[in-house]
């Protein structure tokens, strides 16, 4: 009898992550896949993005929408709660074997905790990592206790999760599941990025993702009006922006990355979405990442291309040489941007050394989830402190 296997997802990141992932349950004849899919996926605002996941050949099994139109603390909150109420319908008629989430964004821990009650044994994804400038952390330590089996991305964060109070036979550190994609996927040239993208891509260019932060004293709109203006020190550097997550404060930040783009429109592309396969083609080729996404952390490094990371969102991450870390003002983002630019990481002798592994996460996965016994009862782990 095949196993269900129900995967969820919330963001066009998390779902570029989990591609091969899907892939692999999709073509094993052991399991059986489910997909689960919500939030910014759903929202025209955002992209429409559950027309890529359907044009990449998945049936999507339950769309649970939760998203409201709102930007803030509030507008989150009551997400989560609509999110809880759609999830329990859909895992009750989907009856999964197991639940895969990845990371920790407010969707996933509405899915998590729902999971949880209705003793569905949730797989977590890069569990066990720390992100202080955003309530990410937060959530993804939740959803680690939520969880009964761990796939972290270092063996730090494995260490992290069993401090939790996780069994070290629940948790395997298979390295950052992404990083499938670098031996797995077919990269776009720059011609071929700039035809699909109706867009006269040159070089040197930059790919700019900048999200809210919603724990640190770090006004999203004053942060990204830093960052525009330290943009406009590099006239000749063309921009390719993405559009922030729907974190509160990010609905604020995209009629700032839409004006900036229709001003400058030879110059710069602003973009909902570039879908995975887009995205790291245009990373490879790219002069450098700019902003304060995890991908510029985890992804990135492993392309040899060096990432501006901005501000707190991202402190306490484990991060390659490759990364530069600057304040969220116009100066200190200038003066990374002017190291990026003019140091050729592309071209050292040695390639950047990624600690988030090199790339064989999906398979280990699923050998776990095929040896997985639950048992409903999780006995707390403590660990022993030497004197």
């Amino acid at each position: 009898m095949t196993k269900k296997i129900a995967v969820f997802t919330g963001a066009r990141a998390e779902y570029g992550l989990l591609y091969w992932l899907l892939k692999d349950i999709q073509a094993d004849p052991e399991l059986s896949l489910q997909l689960l899919v919500s939030g910014m996926h759903l929202s025209p605002e955002f992209g429409e993005t559950y027309k890529q996941i359907e044009k990449d050949g998945f049936t999507i099994d339950e769309k649970i929408e939760i998203l409201l139109s709102s930007d803030s603390a509030v507008g989150t909150a009551k997400s989560m709660g609509l999110g809880v109420l759609g999830f329990a319908d859909a895992l009750s008629r989907l009856a999964p074997d197991v639940l895969i989430i990845l990371g920790d964004r407010f969707e996933a821990l509405a899915a998590a905790q729902t999971a949880m009650i209705l003793r569905i044994p949730v797989v977590h994804l890069h569990g066990g990592e720390i992100t202080e400038g955003a309530y990410d952390d937060a959530i993804r330590h939740a959803i680690t206790k939520l969880s009964y089996l761990h796939a972290t991305s270092t063996e730090e964060s494995r260490q992290r999760v069993i401090q939790l109070g996780e069994s070290p036979d629940r948790v395997f550190n298979v390295g950052a599941i992404g990083l499938d994609h670098l031996s797995r996927s077919c990269f776009m040239s720059v011609e071929e990025l700039a035809a699909s993208l109706n867009f006269s891509l040159r070089q040197p260019y930059v790919v700019v993702t900048y999200h809210p932060v919603t724990l640190a004293d770090e006004d999203p709109v004053a942060s990204f009006t830093a960052l525009l203006e330290a943009l406009d020190v590099y006239p000749e550097v063309q921009v390719i922006l993405t559009y922030p997550n729907a974190d509160d404060g990010g609905r604020r930040i995209i009629p700032l990355l839409k004006g900036y783009a229709a001003k400058q429109s030879q110059r710069v592309l602003a973009i909902p979405s570039l879908g995975q396969v887009r995205y790291l083609s245009a990373i490879k080729h790219a002069s450098a990442v700019v902003g304060n996404s995890s991908s510029g952390i985890i992804e990135v490094p492993s392309l040899d291309v060096p990432t501006v990371n901005i501000g707190m969102r991202q402190k306490g991450r484990l991060a390659a040489k490759s990364v530069l870390d600057c304040q969220a003002n116009k100066s200190a983002i200038s003066h990374a941007l002017d190291v990026a630019l003019t140091k050729s990481y592309k071209n050292d002798n040695e390639q950047i050394d990624n600690p988030y592994g090199q790339g064989s996460a999906s398979k280990q996965i699923i050998f776990m989830i095929k040896n997985l016994k639950f048992a409903s009862v999780k006995s707390f782990y403590d660990v022993k402190v030497s004197d």
